[in-house]
């Protein structure tokens, strides 16, 4: 079955992709799917409570248990921010959004993100019909400054998101640079929403930095756990904000998600509160931080440029020699050797000669992906 269509492909090219191997067979170092099993013991866990009476609507602001959990892990029990559990981060995200869209005027609802960028930050302004403005992440310092604040300031932006570690090019904001973004926000009566779904997958030393014990009310903290426990299909998130957003967010949450799955909120509560689960991540994080150097170091080999990354799933990287149309490159390689990936070009125009490659998949499974995509170029 030939993946090239007659017609322009519409929607998400992340789904289409991933869709072809899923339907036909194949590689998949598209979407971003965790090739591991989700923990042992958390899977125990969901078998107990499949038998139990847990199958009605948890509490629209998540079940108690995971929300005292989560309340201790960022030290916040006693401070001016709140929880709220959603259906995944992507709804998090969404219910944000829609929530500052109540009461930030629409005429001057001007979104920024950082490029290359995830496609929720592009796609959320062209549902609604809003601006979006997007800032080219250099490869080593993130941004100038004084450069970053002209731009900020002269496109009046209101709404802003970051991911760090980022997607699809991995990189992490620094602590001065973030810092420096929140006071920009709070200056300019401007809301940030931090995106962390890949906090815990770093690949240095050093974790990534998130203001989360006070929190500014201008800055919306979302992460999940899908990634980190290999669970993408459970759809559980959460996201932290500043208390005096609480009340009319737990609102907006009622008719948008209302609640996630009762009985998996319960499952991961009972799994976190055996406090076992940080061998599980390491072990996660290892692995892909191994794939990301053996990845690097063979594209780069045969002429591919990759960019520094910090953490999360993803190598991010230049197509090699003259290949410049990243969709063409993408569906000639599943043609001929069944292997996914994804064109550049879905995270920016600008980037039509990258491709982003899942890495968070088995040694051996990468090892062939690779395989075949640079002899695709060879």
């Amino acid at each position: 079955m030939s993946s090239q269509p007659d017609l322009e492909i519409k929607g998400s090219l992340i789904s289409y992709f991933s869709n072809l191997v899923k339907n036909n067979g194949g590689i998949n170092l598209a979407q971003g799917i965790p090739g591991f099993s989700p923990p042992d013991e958390l899977m125990q866990c969901l078998s107990k409570i499949s038998l139990s009476s847990c199958h009605q609507y948890a509490p629209g602001t998540g079940n108690s248990d995971l929300l005292t959990f989560l309340g201790k892990h960022y030290c916040i029990d006693n401070s001016g921010s709140k929880i709220l559990i959603t259906n995944g981060a992507t709804e998090a995200i969404s219910l944000i959004y829609n929530y500052l869209m109540s009461f930030i005027d629409k005429d001057s609802f001007n979104v920024a993100a950082f490029s290359p960028a995830y496609e929720s930050y592009i796609h959320l302004p062209r549902i609604f019909k809003h601006k979006l403005y997007t800032y080219k992440v250099d490869d080593k310092t993130y941004f100038d400054d004084n450069d970053f604040k002209s731009f900020f300031e002269t496109n009046n932006i209101k709404v802003l998101f970051i991911a760090s570690p980022g997607n699809p090019f991995g990189k992490n904001i620094s602590k001065e640079k973030l810092d420096f973004i929140i006071n920009l926000a709070e200056k300019n009566n401007a809301y940030v929403i931090l995106d962390a779904v890949y906090s815990e997958l770093y690949f240095g030393e050093e974790k990534p930095y998130y203001p989360v014990k006070e929190l500014s009310p201008n800055v919306f903290y979302v992460n999940s756990f899908s990634k980190k426990f290999s669970i993408t299909g459970w759809r559980i998130g959460y996201f932290l904000m500043n208390n005096m957003h609480y009340e009319k967010m737990c609102y907006t949450h009622d008719y948008i998600g209302l609640c996630a799955p009762a009985p998996l909120q319960q499952a991961l509560a009972e799994y976190l509160l055996k406090e076992t689960y940080s061998a599980y991540v390491a072990n996660i994080k290892n692995t892909i931080s191994s794939n990301y150097l053996k990845a690097v170091k063979e594209l780069t080999n045969n002429g591919f440029y990759c960019p520094k990354t910090d953490g999360g799933y993803f190598v991010w990287c230049r197509l090699p020699g003259d290949f410049s149309d990243s969709l063409s490159f993408g569906l000639k390689l599943y043609d001929k050797l069944k292997t996914a990936i994804i064109p550049g070009q879905h995270f920016g125009e600008e980037w039509n000669n990258y491709i982003r490659i899942n890495i968070a998949r088995q040694p051996e499974e990468l090892e062939l992906g690779l395989k075949n995509i640079i002899s695709f170029t060879g």
